[in-house]
């Protein structure tokens, strides 16, 4: 049997909400962006971090292939997606290779 080899990065974006005075407010603001990066890559999605806090989040994202470059330019598209996203703040983005 040959070995198939496959690759797994994750990008954790880490969010502010300024306009958000509820949860309900930022989970609304959240599910737009979510939406968009799940039918636009067929990637994974959750919140993952600050889940109590009204104007911050983070936010998971997994992208499974066997091209890494292909990923790799995913997760770049991802980036810019999320920098162009009306009414959220990035505060930070980082990728790690699983």
């Amino acid at each position: 049997m040959k070995t198939q080899s496959f690759f797994i990065t994750l990008l954790t974006v880490e969010l502010m909400i300024p306009h958000a005075q509820s949860l309900k407010d930022k989970r609304s603001g959240l599910r737009g962006l979510k939406d968009r990066i799940r039918n636009r890559f067929n990637a994974s999605v959750a919140e993952v971090g600050y889940q109590d806090k009204w104007q911050r989040a983070v936010l998971a994202v997994c992208l499974v292939g066997s091209d890494k470059r292909q990923l790799e330019s995913t997760a770049s598209r991802i980036r810019t997606l999320c920098i162009e996203a009306t009414g959220l703040e990035i505060i930070a983005i980082d990728q790690q290779w699983l």
